[in-house]
């Protein structure tokens, strides 16, 4: 009776938002509810938001983010038809200012209850403790510390720097489809004191970087694989083979579906997430090993990261 329920309440669910304007108005309520959430364990939301549009200007846009889009951009580069697409409940999906300025503080508050309350990893931690547990792994898995790591779907870079804090010595490149994305990535460089190698930023695709073969010691792709079909997914763990030297490695830290957390997710909270997340159900259906090793890959690792991710690391055979 309960799972009839549940059934009802998703189709029920799915019903109101395919009526656009009831969407909309949802999408909005849960950013609202997600943004208050966030200011009630120290990350503040609005006021970094305003603060990175404006940097130090009185300007609601400093004009400089136009001038770093254009430099950064790809002008002949045609975006995916997967790509265009709403994501996370912006209707620009993921080319635009807003989504691009959002994404650390979102990452920050979502990440905030991965573990639970009075965890020291949880709450405004959570975040670092999500990577930091990914490049846990990696460091227990690598044979050798990498000398080249190609970041793929990069976001606004902080995967990208994170890595490199974890593998100081290695040279870093960022590849992303956004370019929103890239100029606050490269903002986020220059403004954060980094001592490290300045980092390569590529727009591109992760499954078409155009980047040189045979090159990297590790590709990495974090959370970036839930936001994929199947098809472009498969194209990026064959775009990761080629990149990869032999003897090197592709890692990837994402949701994990065979976590309990979403086997017992009430289906209707399952179905408003995957709301803004339009490739969910193709990402949990994938058979992640059984494409590794399509490409070439020998059999990989997958290694329970968080309650809710994992990590898969494929080794190219040397």
């Amino acid at each position: 009776m309960a799972a009839i329920s549940s059934q009802i309440s998703s189709q029920l669910i799915n019903g109101l938002l395919s009526v656009k304007p009831l969407a909309k108005f949802a999408k909005n309520k849960a950013r609202t509810m997600m943004m208050d959430r966030a200011e009630t364990i120290g990350v503040y939301w609005r006021d970094e938001v305003k603060a990175l549009k404006a940097r130090g200007t009185d300007a609601e846009l400093d004009e400089r983010w136009e001038q770093e889009l254009s430099a950064i951009a790809n002008p002949n580069l045609k975006y995916p038809r997967y790509y265009t697409t709403s994501f996370h409940a912006y209707d620009e999906g993921n080319l635009g200012w807003l989504p691009a300025m959002e994404v650390d503080v979102a990452a920050r508050a979502v990440h905030a209850r991965i573990w639970p309350d009075g965890d020291d990893r949880a709450g405004i931690n959570g975040d670092a403790s999500l990577r930091n547990a990914y490049h846990e792994i990696l460091k227990e898995k690598l044979a050798q510390l990498p000398e080249h790591i190609i970041d793929l779907g990069c976001s606004a870079g902080r995967s990208t720097m994170t890595l490199q804090d974890t593998f100081p010595n290695a040279e870093a490149t960022g590849v992303d489809l956004s370019p929103y994305f890239l100029a606050v990535a490269q903002h986020a460089e220059r403004t954060e004191n980094r001592t490290a190698a300045a980092i390569q930023w590529v727009h591109a695709a992760a499954e078409d970087t155009q980047l040189p073969a045979n090159t990297a010691d590790l590709v990495s792709a974090c959370l970036l694989f839930h936001e994929l079909p199947t098809s472009a997914a498969r194209d990026v763990i064959a775009e990761a083979y080629r990149l990869v030297r032999p003897g090197g490695h592709f890692a990837i830290m994402d949701m994990n579906p065979q976590s309990e957390i979403y086997s017992k997710m009430p289906p209707y909270i399952l179905t408003l997430l995957k709301s803004t997340e339009p490739y969910l159900d193709q990402y949990f259906a994938l058979d992640i090993k059984e494409t590794f090793k399509s490409v070439g890959f020998e059999e990989p690792e997958i290694v329970e990261s968080t309650p809710r991710h994992r990590v898969i690391v494929g080794r190219k055979r040397a």
